[in-house]
């Protein structure tokens, strides 16, 4: 596996500890947002980034300054896969939203994108984050469906392996 790292941002806890879950699943260093600039670009070749989805569909406070760094980036030669959490019950018409966001910078700056997951076996009415029956990236409800994060963890990161 080539350099990778992890890069999440988390208010409540929930993105980080299942950044550290993936992190720890690789054997690479998961860091804040806070901590993401073009030297942690410039020094990975992979990057997994995740952010929690607020409200209707907005990103985490701390990916804003992410997000700037994103598309100030070229991210050519890079591979990027994306992961979010969300609540599919409270906030079933924005779930995991926020995807979207990080998903589409990356792109626009060149990256290349792995690691969409369908969305058979989630209950949710709409999504940014989907396109084409598949989510952008890694979607977990770790609030309603805690007992199907572990396994969908293990699954995506198996299927996206072989492309780090």
């Amino acid at each position: 596996m080539k350099k990778t790292v992890v890069v999440y941002g988390s208010s409540t806890g929930t993105c980080q500890s299942i950044a550290e879950t993936i992190a720890s699943k690789l054997g690479v260093e998961a860091i804040e947002v806070t901590n993401f600039n073009t030297d942690v670009v410039a020094a990975n070749d992979n990057l997994l980034i995740g952010t929690s989805t607020w409200g209707a569909g907005e990103l985490q406070d701390d990916w804003y300054d992410g997000v700037k760094v994103l598309k100030d980036t070229s991210l050519a030669g890079k591979t990027v896969a994306v992961f979010g959490c969300g609540d599919a019950e409270s906030y079933s018409d924005t779930f995991c939203g926020a995807m979207a966001e990080l998903y589409n910078a990356a792109k626009a700056s060149g990256a290349t994108m792995i690691g969409e997951v369908s969305t058979d076996g989630y209950t949710f009415d709409d999504s940014d984050a989907v396109a084409d029956g598949k989510f952008m990236g890694l979607a977990l409800d770790d609030v309603n469906e805690d007992d199907k994060t572990e396994g969908r963890i293990d699954a995506w990161l198996e299927a996206i392996k072989p492309a780090l």
